[in-house]
């Protein structure tokens, strides 16, 4: 549209404006005002319900396959449900207590620890590589890993490093490292 038939346009927006009386250019003015409030208020809801919308879908999907059901998922929305399954990254200091409790729960010192937090550009996981250095009896330690394996579904054990100082000694040093697996 070049610039003349703009002017033009606008010259036939002011007299028709000016036909108007003092309630049409209220009425006017109430649906100038309404438009700009469905663009900064409305329209931006409209993604955020759609979210929700694929939410809901993915929670009834999973009720469907917990009640029994079978159910043919597409490829996207089995990804999603596989997603869905893991914890948010905002809630690693839970499972972290969680895995202290387990510890306390089956009388295995933790040492101290390290953390170190992974993430891949191109997956949807972050990795959570924890190095937990415990100390306990040869059963007190792996009934520790079978409860935290049961407590934290979305932990893997990684890698166990077990040292005796004697064969005498009850207590093992066993450096354990573990994976929690996060949803981004």
């Amino acid at each position: 549209m070049d610039r003349s038939a703009l002017e033009r346009l606008l010259v036939q927006a002011r007299w028709q404006a000016s036909k108007l009386t003092a309630i049409g250019k209220i009425g006017a003015g109430l649906l100038m005002l309404a438009f700009v409030f469905f663009m900064a208020a409305i329209s931006p809801q409209n993604e955020e319900l759609e979210k929700l919308a694929k939410k809901a879908a993915s929670l009834q999907q999973q009720t469907r396959l917990k009640s029994g059901e079978s159910v043919r998922l597409d490829d996207n929305q089995a990804l999603q449900v596989f997603y869905d399954f893991f914890p948010n990254i905002d809630s690693s200091p839970y499972w972290i207590k969680e895995l202290d409790r387990v510890a306390k729960k089956r009388g295995v010192e933790l040492t101290g620890s390290e953390y170190r937090l992974i993430q891949d550009k191109e997956s949807k996981l972050v990795r959570y590589e924890m190095i937990l250095p415990v100390r306990g009896s040869y059963p007190q330690i792996r009934a520790f890993i079978a409860d935290a394996l049961e407590a934290v579904p979305a932990i893997a054990l990684v890698d166990v490093i077990i040292k005796r100082e004697d064969i005498k000694a009850g207590k093992l040093d066993v450096r354990l490292s573990m994976n929690l697996y996060l949803h981004n």
